[in-house]
C-alpha cells in the first residue's frame, strides 16, 4: 500500500501563484511514476503531469504547459507542482497519484493505483 497526502490548495487570483506537495509513504518502491490529475465539477478527472521517481523526467498537459512544473524530492519522498499564471479555468480539486510505470500511457488515469484525497484549487477572476 502506499499512502498519498496532498497539500499546498487554496483560493488564489488569476495570474498568482500556488505550489501543491504530495507526500507518499508506505511501499513507495512499488510505484514509478507520480502524477497529478484534476477535476473540476461536473467534469472527468483530467490529467496535468506526471514525473519518474528514478530519473526524474517530467511530462506536462498541454493545457498546463510552460506554466506548471512538476518536480519531486527522493529524500523526502515528495513531489510537488508549481503552477504559476493561474486561471479561473485551472479551478479543480486536484489529486496526487502513483503507479507503476513510466510509459507511454502516463495520461490515463487507470495506470495509476493509489490516489491522495485531493486539494482544492480555486482561482478567481
Amino acid at each position: 500500500q502506499v499512502q498519498l497526502v496532498e497539500s499546498g490548495g487554496g483560493l488564489v487570483q488569476a495570474g498568482g501563484s500556488l505550489r501543491l506537495s504530495c507526500a507518499a509513504s508506505g511501499r513507495t518502491g512499488s510505484s514509478y511514476v507520480m502524477g497529478w490529475f484534476r477535476q473540476a465539477p461536473g467534469k472527468e478527472r483530467e490529467f496535468v503531469a506526471a514525473i519518474s521517481w528514478s530519473s526524474g523526467s517530467a511530462y506536462e498537459a498541454d493545457s498546463v504547459k510552460g506554466r506548471f512544473t512538476i518536480s519531486r524530492d527522493n529524500a523526502k519522498n515528495t513531489v510537488y507542482l508549481q503552477m504559476n499564471s493561474l486561471k479561473p479555468e485551472d479551478t479543480a480539486v486536484y489529486y496526487c497519484a502513483a503507479g507503476p510505470r513510466f510509459g507511454p500511457a502516463l495520461e490515463d488515469l487507470y495506470e495509476y493505483d493509489y490516489w491522495g484525497q485531493g486539494t482544492q484549487v480555486t482561482v478567481s477572476s
